[in-house]
């Protein structure tokens, strides 16, 4: 028998042998979502299971579930949650409750059920597959499973937290699967015991879902609901998990280096506390957590620039519309040093044939080289072998001759920042290079503009600035310049992605956008240190705010000397340009450092003492004596406000100026590019989420704010008349 009502999310087949199949199959969607229409289906698909059980208990010999859309299951609803408000707290219960409702009913029906994930099953997906006894899963490429919940401000509120633990235990729960919001293949999946078989194409799906069900119809009760069951590794009142239960918020804090972020500390209790519940009870207290993430702005922020934004993003939001899609099939790497040695290698792992040129074949070697460390590493984790590694350097010839880079479509520079040394190699190579190759710079600060006065074809010459480790770092971020065609900025876009990484797209000047708005972060934690906040606590300030590296270590990094001629070079712009520069308060420390000759960890002294190996020591004892401690201190809060605010405003002056045009890509390339905190959910989402002393959130309570640290800090954290203006009148920023 079958339904055929088009308005159901749920379709309910049984078949000759007695075993239904549950199709998760929204009609006015391309991928399934908790939507009332899936509430309300799966609730008229369980009473329906349950009615004709109780009529025939031998009508029904189990239950697959199953999908009819590419991925398995998508989520909840996120555009709903991010309207929910403190006032919709009980209604937010009331809905989770309900959803898990439906759930808790098929995880006790008297016969087995069977998940049969055929796609994508994070979140939502993954909770609902958990309700089943058993789980298998198509081992493809596209097939990922995993509760990421926590990336978004939010915890595995369907279930997931309250099974998790009661399969794997408290500590494998958490560390494996739920604090980090871990996301696995198949095979990942089934050896850390989150599915339970797999297969090896969709074809083989549903008859092993029926097969497991024929030949286990008593594995009906989940262990949870079975007499003398036993959490794995012990509940918290078992002595040997009872005396490691404290070294969780430890573990936590050391991972978020003193952030907060709610989330995760809401995981953790949800799971300690419900494990020492039966399971009904655990799932309500995993509700109320949920609903407390929902109804607060942190979970709202996350979920705009890590849902929406980035989905914006990858769907090519950015991109000019209406130009055919480009593939690059051969790159020109100009420079073999680090950060070209690097774009070889991404540029090798997407399938591109690479030619790396630098003055001497030697010298590119030893940039080739840098791809075989990758590798041998990647080796011996048990992550590739010696066939991918051969395969890829066979994708890489280096050279020190221009007339190899014949047929190559792509060029990308990625020499010294010197203006005159990047228009020399692009001349070097013009001749041999496809004759409408698209012609990049790999730089992070000078303009683009000025730096295609140096080719001859100005129209297709763009700039993809590119973060150390290129290896790591996951944005590249695309500057236009004056002269750059819409065509050479879709097909930069698309090499973008074609090497995996995250676009974003801003228009030209001095430092771009995160190179800029990075350098005001760095410069308020030099003020904080010339004020004489001590120098341990700017650091802790920095880690709890949610920054991934201390300010004064990663001063250390990024090298003041290179601070120190940026600082220089802006300098000079500005008088160059008629302009006024005004000196920020912390360069001054820079200049101290300089002249004490600590310039930073390159020359094995900075803030930091270094050992003749570059491993970090502790700070440098002489920092006490250049800037002395104040008696009284700086308070930590505004400490934190100072760095933020830093980059939010000159963020501001970024969007107020035309340098960055959406708010998408201002939160993704500051949180991916330069570390903004991500709990904000970007700079741009930190300032229109942003939430003051009185409850007040939006731009109004953040200008409140800057205000005040204007009044007691300097004119610096004064905001725009723009800016001013757009809050008061209850304006946005560009999305």
């Amino acid at each position: 028998m079958s339904t055929t009502d088009t308005q159901t999310a749920v379709r309910y087949d049984r078949d000759a042998d007695g075993i239904v199949t549950l199709t998760l199959d929204d009609p006015n969607q391309s991928a399934n979502t908790m939507n009332q229409l899936y509430v309300d289906s799966m609730k008229a698909a369980v009473d329906r299971l349950e009615s004709e059980l109780a009529a025939d208990p031998d009508s029904i010999a189990g239950v697959v579930i199953a999908s009819a859309k590419k991925t398995f299951f998508a989520g909840g609803d996120l555009r709903e949650m991010t309207q929910a408000t403190k006032d919709d707290a009980a209604s937010v219960f009331a809905t989770s409750e309900n959803v898990k409702s439906d759930l808790r009913r098929l995880e006790k029906l008297p016969k087995p059920v069977v998940a049969a994930i055929n796609g994508a099953a994070l979140g939502g997906g993954l909770e609902i597959a958990l309700a089943a006894n058993h789980r298998i899963a198509v081992d493809e490429p596209k097939v990922v499973l995993g509760l990421p919940e926590v990336s978004l401000g939010l915890l595995p509120g369907g279930g997931g937290v309250t099974r998790i633990v009661r399969m794997l235990g408290l500590q494998d729960g958490l560390m494996n699967v739920l604090l980090e919001g871990k996301q696995f293949k198949p095979e990942q999946a089934l050896k850390v015991g989150v599915i339970d078989e797999v297969v090896g194409s969709q074809d083989e799906l549903l008859p092993a879902a029926k097969a497991w069900i024929k030949a286990n119809p008593e594995a009906a009760q989940k262990p949870w609901d079975q007499p003398g069951y036993r959490m794995p590794g012990g509940s918290p009142q078992s002595p040997k998990l009872a005396a490691f239960l404290p070294a969780f918020p430890a573990l936590l804090r050391k991972q978020t280096k003193g952030a907060v972020y709610p989330a995760a500390r809401a995981i953790l209790s949800a799971a300690v506390e419900g494990a020492s519940r039966d399971f009904d009870t655990a799932s309500r207290i995993e509700s109320r957590y949920l609903t407390n993430l929902i109804v607060n702005q942190g979970s709202k922020n996350m979920i705009q620039a890590f849902f929406f934004d980035l989905q914006a993003i990858n769907s090519g939001k950015l991109r000019p519309q209406g130009i055919e899609p480009w593939k690059a099939t051969k790159v020109a790497v100009l420079g073999a040093g680090m950060m070209g040695a690097g774009i070889a290698y991404v540029c090798a792992k997407a399938g591109m044939d690479v030619v790396l040129k630098d003055v001497s074949t030697e010298n590119a070697e030893k940039g080739k080289a840098y791809s075989a460390g990758i590798l041998d590493k990647a080796i011996a984790k048990g992550r590739s072998t010696e066939e991918k590694k051969t395969e890829l350097l066979d994708r890489i010839t280096a050279t020190g001759d221009a007339a190899d880079l014949a047929g190559c479509d792509l060029v990308i520079e990625a020499v010294f920042e010197d203006p005159a040394l990047k228009a020399k190699v692009f001349a070097e190579v013009a001749e041999h290079v496809n004759p409408d190759a698209l012609l990049c710079s790999n730089t992070s600060t000078l303009p683009i503009t000025e730096l295609a006065e140096g080719v001859d074809r100005p129209k297709d010459f763009i700039g993809l600035h590119f973060f150390s480790p290129v290896d790591k770092m996951p944005l590249v971020e695309i500057i236009k310049g004056e002269q750059t065609s819409e065509e050479a900025l879709a097909k930069a876009y698309d090499v973008v992605q074609q090497i995996r990484k995250t676009p974003i797209v801003v228009n030209d000047s001095r430092g771009f956008y995160t190179s800029r708005v990075i350098g005001f972060m760095v410069n308020e934690g030099m003020a904080l240190l010339a004020e004489g906040a001590h120098p341990w606590s700017i650091e802790r300030a920095t880690t709890q705010a949610g920054y991934p590296a201390p300010v004064l270590q990663l001063s250390d990094e990024l090298n003041l000397e290179l601070m120190g001629k940026i600082t220089k070079a802006t300098r000079e712009a500005a008088e160059r340009d008629g302009g006024t520069y005004v000196e920020h308060p912390g360069i001054v420390v820079i200049d101290k450092m300089l002249e004490a000759g600590r310039p930073g960890r390159l020359r094995g002294a900075g803030f930091y003492d270094y050992d003749e190996s570059g491993k970090r020591g502790s700070m440098w004892s002489g920092l006490a004596e250049l800037f002395p401690p104040a008696e009284k201190q700086i308070p930590l809060q505004d400490m934190k406000d100072r760095m933020m605010f830093a980059e939010a405003l000159e963020t501001a002056k970024c969007f107020e100026e035309g340098v960055i045009e959406t708010s998408a890509a201002a939160n993704i390339g500051s949180i991916m590019g330069i570390g903004f905190p991500p709990m904000t959910g970007g700079a741009a989402q930190f300032m229109t989420g942003y939430e003051g002393a009185d409850g007040e959130i939006g731009l109004k309570a953040f200008v409140k704010r800057a205000d005040e640290l204007a009044a007691a800090y300097g004119e610096r954290f004064t905001p725009t008349p723009w800016l001013r203006n757009l809050a008061e009148t209850g304006g946005s920023l560009p999305v």
